[in-house]
């Protein structure tokens, strides 16, 4: 494509320099695992957030089965989540060995608090709402739903790092709250990556070693079999590098969005709503169109790369039909998903290109 619907290597360009000092700083350290870097990553991420704890993981699916294990859900359990998610979100509660139940979104993509309210049954332990594309659930509603079922939540901040729902950041509003560093993420690194972020010392504690085979870390005395999933130091000082940028990548990210608002105002396609009391953090820049299928096509034909997040939702894969869910259980989450498409996006895109975007699109659209 002409134009990626993400490309990485503007930025790395910009930050080559660092990269390479961040990787000498690790080789000269003497120590690639669980080191320096790793721990100055972890307090550095949660100080930004203003949270107690933060452990660094493998990935961000590991990050969700790492904090449902530490909240002891398993055999028996239900967590309610979306099935208008990547499936990793869904995978991790599988992997647990509890019972996903899904519920609707509401028509900005996100989970659906009424719904989440009539789920609830003596079986539930955790809400686990899914920050999608870069704008926060309706954490206010969901949090007092918990409350008053006494259940637990666990953020899925994989997309969101650096959004606020009233004020404050995701990934400070539940129980425990999962990141994931893939490339394309907001906070994204050169490789695979994820933390876990907590106020509560006994359940930061619980990932440390969970992460670590169940072990207390460096000593060799099981406590409770699990697995290998930490991050490792190489990737942990790239990031800290790139958590200095984080707030001019939101910048960024955001004037990007709001070029796309007021060029595309008039199209006819249904734009991201930001939320009044939310600031988004634009990991994605999804519009929506009944004639989705044949706009994609031709913006690709013009090269203008494009993308679909998420063409099938999680309840209609095959994989998941265990779980019982008929086409058209969640008509919103279907819905949406015949409609979506999404937009380049990324801190290093230009006006021109963008400008290129918006050209094209418009004249695909009103050619319908």
């Amino acid at each position: 494509m002409t134009i990626p619907v993400w490309d990485y290597r503007p930025e790395l360009e910009e930050e080559r320099a660092e990269i390479h000092d961040a990787v000498d700083t690790v080789l000269d350290s003497g120590r690639l695992v669980l080191g320096a870097s790793l721990q100055a990553f972890e307090r550095e991420f949660a100080d930004y957030h203003g949270a107690g704890h933060c452990v660094g993981v493998d990935n961000g699916t590991n990050a969700l089965v790492l904090a449902l294990r530490a909240l002891g859900v398993g055999p028996g359990d239900e967590v309610i989540t979306v099935a208008h998610t990547a499936v990793p979100t869904v995978i991790a509660i599988d992997a647990v060995g509890a019972r996903p139940v899904l519920v609707d979104v509401r028509e900005d993509h996100l989970i659906d608090p009424g719904q989440v309210a009539a789920a609830v049954t003596e079986r539930t332990r955790v809400v686990l709402p899914v920050h999608l594309y870069g704008r926060c659930a309706d954490m206010t509603a969901l949090r007092r739903i918990a409350d008053e079922h006494g259940l637990r939540i666990v953020e899925d901040c994989a997309q969101a790092t650096g959004a606020r729902h009233d004020g404050h950041l995701a990934g400070t509003l539940g129980d425990l709250a999962t990141f994931s560093f893939y490339p394309t993420k907001v906070l994204g690194g050169f490789g695979d990556g994820g933390a876990v972020l907590t106020g509560d010392a006994g359940l930061a504690e619980e990932i440390r070693s969970l992460r670590f085979y169940g072990m207390k870390e460096r000593y060799y005395t099981l406590r409770t079999p699990a697995y290998n999933s930490r991050l490792d130091d190489l990737h942990a000082e790239i990031l800290r590098r790139r958590l200095r940028r984080l707030d001019g990548y939101l910048a960024r990210r955001r004037a990007v969005a709001a070029r796309y608002a007021e060029g595309l105002a008039d199209t006819g396609l249904v734009l991201p709503d930001r939320g009044a009391d939310d600031e988004h953090a634009y990991h994605l820049y999804v519009v929506r169109h009944p004639d989705r299928d044949r706009i994609v096509e031709a913006v690709r034909a013009e090269g203008v790369g494009v993308g679909i997040h998420y063409p099938w939702p999680v309840h209609t894969m095959t994989g998941f039909a265990h779980l019982g869910y008929a086409a058209g259980s969640l008509p919103v989450t279907e819905r949406l998903s015949r409609e979506v498409f999404s937009l380049p996006m990324y801190p290093t895109l230009t006006t021109d290109q963008q400008d290129r975007v918006i050209e094209v699109l418009r004249k695909v659209v009103s050619a319908g």
